[in-house]
């Protein structure tokens, strides 16, 4: 007596759908159906979110897609009211890995050669990749109800023999009862035609937000999709408030004059059996010269490198290189760093300048050795199992910084060697967030500007660019909650932006994310063309992360150019080539000018507050820079003053226990960077880095299970090095909050260097410098 849902839009349905993907698995699980389908408009961007989710819940997810079907050759441009009405609807569901990949790639083809107001597929596509595919006719914007509704019944018998021929018995006529007029004759017909030519009937609901109730947030959608209000009454609307996941009871109820249409169904959900794979390793192939192995080449590459770096290799670097390689063999990484070295020194050859390394990465002697960072890992105490642990396999993750006027470059010349179609930007998913929801709340329900204004006002400052959400925001403003509480206009416009808060409103390119794969990226992933022209993956950076593909961010750094530009300004005016990789860190002409405060176009130190703490801290060397970007955030703010104090006055500087004297003696006692938590749970409870670096992330990620069952195995530690139960309770007590906020040292000394390198070309190339702020 159960039933599945085969037509569902969620949330990637943008300002279309409002089904969050939890909220229907959690429907689905409640009113026990076994199975339940995504369909999104054209896209399969919820894919690996909807499969996730539902293997986790325990519901199948069957994957699907609601596609466009143009009557003709899908590479046609005609007129937007020709193409509208030879556009129409189709429901393609994955039965199998087979049909997972034809999916993937009818979606693909349909963005990549078929999109002209919508991606288009055609016939020629649904025959070339029917295989593994169940086919339904659709809603009534699909080619076989138009034809019914217009009175052709003999075209839509001939179009349903059609895709008969082309899926087999995995075709399907779609029933539905959203109880609209046109429906009730309209499957009557659809049954009759299947009786007729043996093609089995299956009921859906083509459900676009999860509860009944929720038929208010979706018209809210709507209105923001198109603009309007909900007293237009000219507005786009549905004509009616069923379509929403209705239970098996009221699917049996509204489908009972059709015998089996809702059997069928479960039918359909056994046929689905797709299983996706995670974690897999689908590096790019990297051509090693002649007779030489991946592992073998990088070795060679890394020694020549610490010959260079250092002339000399001591027994501690030879160490560290030698640990790092093994590590990197063993988790079968090789390939990613010569990938990564290879375009990084091309860039470079090309005068194209990069940056010392950005977060974790420069903590590794590998990457020092290959170019790949600036940044020696020794003189810094730099920590390599916090970029890649060896008791965590998990993809490695170097960003890397260009000249943001060659960054196109990089790209250009990484796709011309990987090929084009091993080569594509990431999407990126923008979100209603709860300030925006407030003002798309108000002036859909027809409020004056000024009432989503005067609220907006009331909403507490965004931390770092980001809003922590409305019921943050209601129980942080004391004048938003008391608007809320008053009732009337204010109330009506927040419960309507918590219907919609942190549902998907639209798709973008990541700023920086670049997939580089192993096989042509369609056999892995559904791929899309960006407003430009730019060929952009339909998964995010995690999904894509998830299937083990390579993903690189290629950040356009503007300070980079303001290095090169002066340089170039230096050279013109003064004939002098200044070379700003090989600076001594100790110049008394740099710290001289910081302490003053005259930091102005100095990256990371520019800003009003950075120059009243230049001034407080003076600093005097390149740590303290460091220290001072690391610090300078929310949360490890308020350690600001004790660091100045202690900084400027020894005597002021105090352990939180004699075993953190080492660890914490260049931060004057003060906790700074992640690996001093990572340094605290070796030296104090036994943990190998591996170990201390997987508990430093659970902390700080919030993970209560791994805390609760490691905070015994901390305490047994610092018992056995003579600490008490209290101080020992006390030092976990510290850690807690200091994870959740600390800054990666590798990156503080990696931005500090740019800070350093800026810093010395204003102090004393102060014209070109700021000539290249002013043309860069």
């Amino acid at each position: 007596m159960s039933f599945v849902h085969l037509h569902t839009h969620t949330e990637y349905s943008m300002l279309d759908g409002a089904s969050r993907v939890s909220d229907l698995f959690e429907a689905a699980a409640a009113a026990e159906m076994p199975a339940c389908a995504i369909t999104d408009h054209g896209v399969m961007y919820g894919a690996l979110d909807f499969y996730k989710t539902g293997t986790k819940t325990g519901v199948k997810p069957i994957v699907g897609m609601e596609g466009y079907l143009f009557a003709g050759d899908r590479r046609e441009k005609p007129a937007q009211r020709e193409n509208s009405e030879r556009t129409f609807h189709l429901t393609l569901l994955a039965a199998d890995n087979e049909g997972y990949r034809n999916l993937v790639k009818v979606s693909t083809r349909a963005w990549l050669d078929g999109f002209h107001y919508n991606p288009r597929t055609d016939w020629e596509l649904l025959a070339e990749y029917s295989k593994g595919l169940i086919c339904l006719s659709g809603c009534l914007s699909a080619e076989i109800p138009k034809l019914i509704v217009a009175g052709d019944r003999a075209g839509a018998r001939r179009v349903a023999a059609r895709y008969r021929e082309v899926f087999g018995d995995r075709f399907y006529l779609e029933l539905q009862d959203h109880g609209l007029r046109e429906q009730q004759g309209l499957n009557d017909e659809l049954v009759a035609i299947g009786k007729e030519l043996g093609i089995q009937w299956v009921a859906t609901n083509d459900s676009h937000y999860t509860h009944k109730e929720d038929a208010g947030a979706h018209e809210v959608l709507l209105c923001i999709n198109t603009g309007s209000e909900l007293a237009d009454p000219n507005r786009f609307k549905f004509d009616s408030q069923e379509f929403y996941l209705k239970t098996p009871e009221e699917m049996r109820a509204a489908f009972a004059r059709w015998p089996g249409a809702c059997e069928t169904t479960l039918e359909v959900a056994d046929r689905c059996n797709v299983e996706l794979k995670f974690g897999e390793h689908l590096l790019p192939r990297f051509e090693t010269p002649p007779g030489k192995t991946l592992d073998g080449y990088l070795a060679e590459l890394v020694f020549e490198g610490l010959r260079r770096r250092y002339g000399e290799v001591s027994p501690e670097v030879r160490e560290r290189a030698e640990y790092e390689l093994k590590v990197i063999g063993d988790m079968e990484f090789p390939g990613y760093f010569l990938v990564v070295a290879d375009f990084v020194n091309w860039a470079k050859r090309q005068g194209i300048r990069v940056g010392p390394g950005r977060g974790s990465a420069a903590g590794s002697i590998v990457s020092y050795a290959l170019g790949v960072t600036e940044l020696d890992p020794l003189r810094y105490d730099l920590m390599f199992e916090r970029f890649l642990n060896p008791e965590r396999v998990a993809m490695p993750d170097i960003d890397i910084d260009f000249d943001e006027r060659r960054r196109g470059d990089v790209i250009r010349y990484v796709s011309e060697k990987y090929g084009a179609d091993h080569v594509a930007q990431i999407i990126t998913y923008g979100t209603i967030k709860g300030k925006q929801a407030i003002k798309d709340a108000a002036r859909v329900l027809g409020f004056p500007y000024a009432e989503g204004d005067r609220l907006t006002k009331m909403y507490p400052a965004l931390i770092m660019g980001r809003d922590s959400g409305l019921q943050n925001a209601l129980e942080t403003s004391f004048e938003l909650r008391e608007a809320y509480a008053a009732g009337g206009a204010a109330k009506q416009i927040i419960d309507t932006a918590l219907k919609i808060e942190n549902l998907k409103r639209s798709a973008g390119i990541h700023a920086a994310g670049v997939v580089i794969g192993r096989d042509p990226l369609v056999e892995h992933l559904p791929l899309k063309r960006g407003e430009h022209g730019e060929i952009v993956t339909q998964f995010d950076m995690n999904g894509v992360e998830e299937l083990g593909l390579l993903k690189m961010d290629f950040l356009g750094l503007r300070n980079l150019t303001v290095i090169e530009l002066t340089r170039e300004y230096i050279r013109r005016n003064k004939n002098i080539d200044v070379d700003v990789d090989s600076l001594q860190l100790d110049d008394p002409k740099v710290y001289e000018m910081l302490q003053r405060g005259d930091s102005d176009g100095v990256f990371q130190l520019e800003s009003d507050g950075m120059r009243r703490l230049l001034v407080q801290l003076k600093p005097d060397r390149f740590e303290q820079i460091m220290a001072l970007i690391a610090l300078y955030r929310p949360g490890p703010m308020e350690q600001i003053p004790s660091y100045i104090e202690r900084k400027n006055d020894p005597s002021k500087v105090v352990y939180l226990h004699p075993a953190l004297e080492e660890i914490t003696r260049e931060t004057y006692g003060v906790l700074v960077y992640q690996e001093q938590i990572v340094l605290l749970l070796q030296k104090l409870a036994g943990y190998t880095p591996g170990e201390a670096d997987q508990v430093r992330k659970a902390i700080g990620k919030k993970k209560r299970d791994i805390m609760a069952a490691e905070e015994p195995r901390f305490m047994e530690g610092c018992a056995k090095l003579g600490l008490g139960e209290d101080e020992a309770q006390r030092l976990w007590a510290l850690i807690q909050p200091f994870a959740d906020y600390s800054f990666n040292r590798a990156h503080s000394a990696a931005y500090a260097y740019i800070a350093y390198q800026t810093g010395w070309l204003k102090a004393h190339y102060p014209v070109e410098y700021m000539a290249a702020l002013l043309t860069s």
